[in-house]
């Protein structure tokens, strides 16, 4: 956004003050959707997101943001540093009223920012509130501002410290651990979303600096080729079908909308759409992603009639058909966004959908007619998607048939259990009959079912969903769970709300971990996103000493309880057994170390990161080796060998 368009003042007098900010600690999650990691790390999206308004306002080229060395965060940037300057109603510096007082900021109708992002004037003072101390130094009018704060409290006056030729703000804060489950940040995580903001924002530079002890990291983003570097960068081991990428950019300035789209067609057969609205990935999408769809669809369709690709009498494609494989990010900004639910997962303005949409047609049209080499390339790719549907649609119907909640159609490998009600119910997938014939006999009827899988499943990111409803191993887990798949997915069907994966502790195990996580990320994601997915962690070592048996789960844990055995009777005899596999152990052992509630270890897997996660899947599940090869000697080190 040029400068010439925004209002170039920015002073106390854009300061509004809609109420106090006490709520805030007793109520965290309200303003920040949780007290756990999530939560944590939003502190820090809240004040870079301020930085990032400035960017947007186009007086920000430079964000950095620092985990120093006893976890607290300090983030700075060049933009023109916060007004200094009495608040005219409330006689305080209007940066101590940006930092104490809930719903203060530049953002309510001062002029101050024509598109903005964050917690709309609460997150800095909230991420005060939530800090046991926070620093904000401030560059401008050739002087160098301080003031601190302790939980939300001002504890020294707004002071000049010294004199600055530069301009721009930097703030640090310590989160408070007695609001946060935890307070150490995970660099990855901060990472992964700042790139993300690099790409959403062209010719921002963002940095991110780890200067913890044994964990030094840096690295620097800055894209000025905005979103279609992004869909680059996300199709970097995937085949492409349209080698140039498809990409268009529309201001409306007058009406206060932007809208960017970036994509491209790649050899898979899942799609991977992202869309975000002022730098906000709206997760459940909202009117924006409507409208794309909806302009994908009617686009396409035209153009494959008009160049007899359809013919008259055949059916047109349907959305699914022309997402398959697809690569997309749309963003839009807007003046006045209106967010639905409170962590904004979906854009609820409907105005949005039209400008999208008309705009999608009009450069979508426009850039098949000029690549028509692509262009066939996209149509046949939809074709096969189109015939492809039709052999999964009779696939599922046989499915649909046999499924659900009649107990006699269950698959007949399935031990079920006793109770109805899901949210006490919980199934295992154990690998092998051996350890499943284990399971079956130790667990607890009532409440625990138990299905083997033979082998290892069908690896669903290289086939389609015709292929994958052939598998028995598949097509018993959708039948067991409920609950449906893909588009007929229905999360209120679901007759498991634990859903553990029990596997041997090797590589073999391993690999059978991640093919069924493929499965569900690619055409059950809800069950991740609900955190309805764990691991179990059945042990590594069992020793015994008299009448005392000990469980170990790690090589670490190990050697820890033998040292402490040894140092208590030095000759001390201990029967030592490594497991090998799940089948090892009795149905008592299993019971005892893995599926006992009272004593297990349970993973729950989530995945937070859309992104991140089809990235790792396509690296360690698609066909180029290359990128494997990278991953795994990038990560060996991480790893847990059985040798």
């Amino acid at each position: 956004m040029s400068e010439n368009k925004v209002k170039k003042s920015y002073d106390a007098s854009q300061i509004q003050v809609l109420e106090g900010l006490e709520p805030v600690r007793v109520r965290p999650g309200m303003y920040i959707g949780s007290t756990g990691a999530a939560g944590l790390h939003h502190l820090v999206y809240e004040i870079v997101d301020n930085s990032v308004d400035e960017a947007l306002a186009g007086y920000c080229k430079h964000i950095s943001v620092t985990i120093n060395e006893d976890n607290s965060i300090t983030v700075s940037d060049d933009g023109r540093g916060m007004p200094v300057d009495e608040h005219p109603k409330l006689h305080k510096s209007a940066v101590e009223v940006i930092h104490t007082q809930l719903h203060a900021g530049g953002k309510f109708g001062g002029g101050s920012y024509k598109v903005s992002g964050g917690l709309h004037g609460v997150g800095a003072s909230v991420v005060n509130a939530l800090s046991t101390r926070m620093i904000v130094e401030i560059k401008r009018d050739g002087k160098l501002y301080r003031q601190e704060y302790q939980r939300g409290k001002t504890v020294t006056p707004l002071e000049v410290v010294g004199t600055s030729t530069e301009t721009g703000s930097t703030s640090t804060f310590w989160p408070d651990g007695e609001i946060f489950d935890e307070t150490v940040y995970d660099y990855d995580t901060l990472q992964r979303r700042f790139r993300e903001m690099a790409f959403l924002n062209k010719g921002l530079r963002i940095s991110i600096e780890d200067k913890r002890e044994g964990r030094e990291k840096k690295e620097s983003f800055y894209y000025e080729g905005g979103i279609r570097e992004f869909v680059h960068y996300l199709n970097e081991n995937k085949e492409t079908i349209n080698k140039n990428i498809f990409y268009f950019e529309t201001k409306k300035e007058d009406e206060g909308y932007e809208v960017e789209v970036a994509l491209q067609y790649t050899d898979r057969y899942s799609e991977l759409i992202l869309s975000y609205a002022n730098n906000i990935n709206t997760t459940e999408g909202g009117f924006h992603l409507m409208g794309f769809k909806s302009a994908m669809t009617r686009t396409i369709n035209d153009y494959a009639r008009r160049n007899k690709f359809l013919k008259d009498n055949e059916d047109s494609l349907q959305g699914e058909d022309v997402r398959e494989g697809l690569t997309a990010i749309i963003s839009v900004k807007l003046t006045n966004p209106q967010f639905e639910g409170q962590t904004k997962a979906k854009l609820g303005n409907s105005e949005v959908r039209g400008f999208v949409e008309t705009n999608m047609n009009e450069n979508l049209a426009f850039y098949l007619d000029e690549h028509p080499k692509e262009a066939k390339a996209i149509i046949d790719k939809c074709l096969r998607a189109q015939r492809a549907r039709e052999a999964a649609r009779k696939a599922r119907e046989i499915t649909r048939k046999s499924s659900v909640l009649e107990t006699t159609s269950l698959p007949g490998k399935l031990a079920d259990c006793s109770e109805k009600d899901p949210a006490l119910s919980e199934i295992f997938l154990v690998e092998g009959d051996s350890a499943g014939g284990s399971a079956k006999q130790g667990r607890d009827r009532n409440r625990q079912a138990v299905l083997p899988l033979r082998g290892k499943i069908l690896n669903v990111e290289k086939a389609r969903l015709d292929r994958i409803l052939n598998s028995d191993e598949i097509k018993n887990m959708i039948t067991a769970f409920g609950c449906n798949i893909g588009d007929d997915f229905d999360i209120n069907k679901l007759r498991y709300h634990k859903i553990i994966i029990m596997t041997d502790a090797d590589v073999d195990g391993a690999h059978i971990r991640t093919l069924l996580l493929t499965f569900f990320y690619r055409f059950m994601k809800p069950l991740l996103e609900g955190g309805y997915v764990y691991a179990a962690q059945p042990p590594l070592f069992r020793v015994v000493q008299g009448k005392n048996t000990y469980y170990t789960y790690s090589d670490k844990e190990q050697e820890k309880l033998l040292d402490e055995l040894r140092a208590e009777k030095p000759n001390v005899k201990l029967d030592i057994q490594r497991y090998k596999g799940l089948g090892e152990m009795d149905f008592n052992q299993l019971w005892e170390t893995t599926m006992d509630y009272n004593t297990r270890t349970l993973v729950r897997i989530t995945v937070d990161d859309a992104s991140a996660a089809d990235q790792i899947f396509t690296t360690l599940m698609g066909e180029k080796v290359p990128p494997r090869k990278k991953f795994i000697e990038e990560n060996a080190r991480y790893a847990t060998l059985d040798i």
